[in-house]
């Protein structure tokens, strides 16, 4: 079964790393070298078996190949997943033994932060490879992705906006937030500022209090956000919250957001699609933490905040594109953006 998958997706190379002495078990999958190395980040989750971490790393890698593709960077996609709860003490060893991996790909892999795991953590992958980015406090380093993958995200909403309601701000908008951690609190900032109608959710209170303390928004319960009349329902936090059970229950005209996999099915982007609904693919309004650590490279110039947030700016541009060519060919948008990403690839070939 694994092998029938990888197949018939294209995946490159898929790593065991197992280390009992540290307690570490881990899965790599590389999706695609065509573009360049294969690039993306570490989660560390703690999964009810090791099949649904599998299905996740090899979702993630290949959402990354296609994400770095829309983006315009001369990447690959990748991603790591580290089976145990990140919220617990991390066994003395177990992030360095994972770095070891990471080292053995030579730059073929390159690593950075996910759910799970936070600066400290790359830091002491780092001390075993120099193949991560996106640590933040570093010097020469892009930081914690957050911020700039919320000013991508807000720009592929106003493009969304554009589209559904033929307005140039999201002004009295209506947006339904499903999480509210670190990209959302980040989005929130530019939303309210541009007096958008926010109300959002999220099962840790203390994100929910941090969000209400600032910003002062509406709250509902985790459950409750799928009935929530609105313009845009926004997915942000894990993956597959779209699916037919949370589908049938929503009320908006538009769906965009920061989570990866908001889709559990390819079934529920054509319904969206049947719906008269618009959807931005997940890996094009959420890349601009990916292109902000892509202009990490002193290859590049070195890391200028300027540059890198001007390039994620830029997905504005790849939403509207995506949606106007939906429109032409009378296909859902997650098909247009694989696409639109794979032949960027196959002219690389």
């Amino acid at each position: 079964m694994v092998f029938e998958k990888i197949q018939n997706d294209g995946f490159e190379q898929i790593i065991y790393c197992n280390d009992s002495k540290v307690g570490l078990k881990a899965i790599i999958a590389l999706h695609s070298t065509v573009l360049g190395p294969a690039t993306g980040g570490c989660r560390m989750w703690n999964y009810a078996n090791e099949g649904e971490a599998l299905f996740d790393v090899l979702r993630l890698s290949q959402g990354m190949t296609y994400k770095a593709s829309l983006a315009g960077l001369d990447w690959g996609g990748g991603k790591a997943v580290i089976l145990g709860d990140p919220r617990g003490i991390k066994a003395p060893g177990l992030l360095e033994r994972f770095g070891e991996y990471v080292d053995r790909f030579g730059g073929v892999y390159i690593t950075a932060k996910d759910v799970g795991i936070g600066a400290e953590d790359l830091r002491r992958v780092k001390t075993k490879t120099p193949h991560v980015l996106g640590i933040e406090g570093d010097q020469n380093s892009s930081g914690d992705p957050s911020p700039a993958t919320a000013w991508g995200v807000y720009h592929g909403l106003q493009a969304c906006a554009k589209f559904a309601f033929q307005t140039d701000s999201l002004k009295g908008i209506k947006i339904a937030l499903q999480g509210l951690g670190s990209v959302s609190y980040y989005l929130l900032e530019y939303l309210i500022a541009e007096g958008a109608d926010v109300i959002g959710c999220d099962i840790n209170s203390e994100m929910v209090d941090r969000a209400v303390k600032k910003y002062g928004i509406q709250i509902t319960s985790a459950e409750e956000i799928y009935d929530v009349p609105c313009d845009i329902f926004s997915p942000s936090a894990l993956g597959s919250s779209i699916n037919a059970s949370s589908l049938s229950r929503l009320k908006t005209k538009v769906i965009a957001g920061a989570a990866n996999n908001q889709l559990a099915t390819e079934k529920e982007g054509r319904e969206i699609f049947e719906r008269g609904m618009i959807y931005a693919p997940d890996y094009a309004i959420n890349a601009g933490g990916l292109i902000n650590i892509y202009y990490e490279d002193p290859a590049r110039g070195g890391y200028t905040r300027q540059r890198a947030f001007d390039h994620v700016s830029h997905i504005r541009k790849t939403i509207w594109d995506i949606l106007e060519r939906s429109k032409v060919e009378k296909q859902p948008t997650h098909v247009i953006a694989n696409r639109m990403a794979e032949e960027r690839i196959r002219m690389a070939v």
